[in-house]
Order: structure tokens, then sequence, then C-alpha cells
């Protein structure tokens, strides 16, 4: 069953507007999650804010927002104050920029979200803006409060709907040329580079989501079960690896690698 959208509004391109929900593309629901435990008492424990000078525990109502300006001294900041600074953009994702598909670059992508419809009335407007977004390659860029912030967002065709990514903010993404730069413009051997194209056919697959699984993921699963069943599986040592050695011959190790991979490709 799909999750209910977390969001609700409408997407705008000049004077064609429609309803539209919104859902994150991603979850963490699955993920394994523990809560911390008194061992004497098997409760659970509860965080709590204590000054940091004279220890005492502080309430809700006095806990507030600083920016330090130095130190042991901070600008204090209030709820209504930065409630203040959520814009109109909270329920209407106004598309006034369109760029190439291409040059918005990978990095500046942060959570991915499924759009679609949320009215019959208005599929028709969604479905023209998608597909002319499709016909001409391009992405839509706007600007909309999520996860109490505003962010730029880029929304893009896919299949019968559209996803909307939020953005990275300008401060998070680091100039590549600072690191990618310095590495240095050495010309490869062309056997070298043969050999690892061969390689690389050999090893060329489909993608599939299951080479994302969580094996520790599984492990803990596994060991959750037993303690269900009050049996404490053994735990078993993990084997050291043993230290690669030092490949002295690149030319030797990569005739070695496509021959071990054709002997497997054989036996499959």
């Amino acid at each position: 069953m799909a999750p209910r959208s977390f969001w609700k509004g409408y997407l705008k391109l000049s004077l064609v507007t429609c309803p539209v929900a919104m859902t994150p593309a991603t979850t963490e629901g699955e993920k394994v999650r523990f809560h911390i435990l008194n061992r004497n008492t098997g409760n659970r424990v509860v965080s709590q804010y204590v000054d940091a000078v004279s220890g005492a525990p502080i309430g809700e109502d006095d806990a507030a927002k600083g920016y330090p300006r130095g130190e042991d001294d901070y600008v204090l900041l209030e709820d209504e104050e930065l409630d203040a600074l959520s814009l109109e953009s909270t329920r209407t994702i106004d598309i006034e920029t369109f760029a190439p598909a291409a040059s918005v670059d990978w990095i500046w992508f942060d959570k991915p979200h499924y759009l679609v419809p949320d009215d019959p009335i208005g599929v028709e407007a969604f479905s023209v803006i998608r597909d002319a977004m499709k016909a001409t390659g391009t992405v839509g860029l706007s600007r909309l409060v999520m996860y109490r912030r505003e962010r730029a967002v880029m929304v893009e065709p896919r299949d019968r709907g559209l996803v909307l990514w939020t953005l990275r903010f300008a401060d998070e993404v680091r100039d590549p040329k600072d690191y990618l730069d310095k590495i240095g413009a050495e010309t490869p051997n062309a056997k070298a580079l043969n050999l690892i194209s061969k390689l690389i056919e050999e090893r060329k697959s489909h993608w599939d989501p299951a080479m994302t699984r969580d094996p520790v993921q599984a492990q803990l699963l596994d060991i959750i079960s037993g303690k269900k069943k009050e049996h404490t599986p053994a735990r078993g040592k993990k084997q050291a690896s043993a230290a690669p050695s030092n490949v002295v011959n690149i030319m030797d190790a990569l005739r070695k690698s496509i021959d071990a991979e054709k002997r497997g490709a054989k036996r499959r």
C-alpha cells in the first residue's frame, strides 16, 4: 500500500495551476532502530536538556536557539522570529525558470519526492506541464518551504509523474576544483587501458536494486529473532581478511583478472 502524502498544494506555471500531492521517494521506515534502556529496570531512558554550567535541568519553555558570536556569548533567536522568515511558497510550486536537465549537476540533489495529481480535474494540466518538459529536455526550478526552511527545488518528469528534488544550499556544496584538479593529467598506458576495458565488459550487468542490500541489517534481524526465541546465538569470530599484497605489475594483474572473469563466465 502506497504511503499517504505528507504535503498537498499546487503546481503552477504561469496561468496553469493544478492540485498536487507529494510523498518522499525514499524511506528509512524499514531500518532497525533501537531504544536506549536502563539495563537494571528495562525502562526506556529519556533525554533532557541540562544547563552546561550549573547542571540543572531546564524546561522546554526555557530552551532557546542561539548563534555564537564569541566565546560563551550568543545571540538569542525566538521561534516567532524564525517562523516569520517563512515565505508564501508553502503551498505553491510556482515554476518560473526552466533549465536543460543535464545542466543541474547531481551533487546539488538532496531529497527526492514523488509528485502526482491530487484531483482528476487537474490531471490534464499536470500532464501538459510534464510532457512539455519531456519534449524540451528541461527541468523546472522553483522555491518551496519544506522541512521548516525555504529551499530551492527542481521538478523533473519521471514516467507518468514528476519527481521533486530539494536542492542543497550553496554553502553545502564544495568546489570540485579544490580536490579533483589536484589529480595529475597522466596519460594511461594504452595496453592497460585496453585490458581494463575488457575487464569492464566482462563484469558489465544490468542495475539491480538488490545490489544495495544492507547485510548488517539482515544480521541484526537474525540476532533479534534469536533473542525473541530466548536463544542467544553463538558469536563466531570473524576471520580477518588478509591484507592485499602490493601489485608490482599492473599488466599481469589485469590479465589474471580477465582470465578469472572468463573462467567464471564459462562455469556460469
